[in-house]
């Protein structure tokens, strides 16, 4: 469940369309258990999703881009993104900053 902070990572820029669609409506559960599923395995360190549906953004772990699309490949909701891959030089966030607080 943590990074492994020897492997490049990657931001993932999606545009979405027909979100309002039944089929992209019923997809959405399938697609949050395989976003779930990645993040727990730390092939993808966050997922955000605008306010209108209508942009996603996925920072991930992986050897190459061809990884991130065979990654991307498995999403229920591939046939509704259109995605532009970035490697990135660093990521840093809060979260991987600062000790979380333990209360034990």
């Amino acid at each position: 469940m943590s990074k492994d902070f020897g492997m490049p990572e990657f931001m993932v820029d999606v545009n979405l369309h027909d979100v309002n669609s039944d089929e992209f409506l019923k997809l959405i559960p399938s697609q949050r258990a395989i976003v779930n599923d990645l993040m727990f395995e730390g092939k993808i360190t966050s997922y955000c999703v605008s306010v209108d549906r209508s942009k996603l953004w996925i920072t991930m772990v992986a050897n190459d881009e061809e990884d991130i699309i065979e990654q991307l490949a498995k999403f229920p909701l591939i046939n509704f993104m259109d995605c532009e891959i970035a490697p990135l030089l660093f990521y840093n966030s809060s979260y991987q900053t600062f000790s979380h607080i333990s209360l034990n």
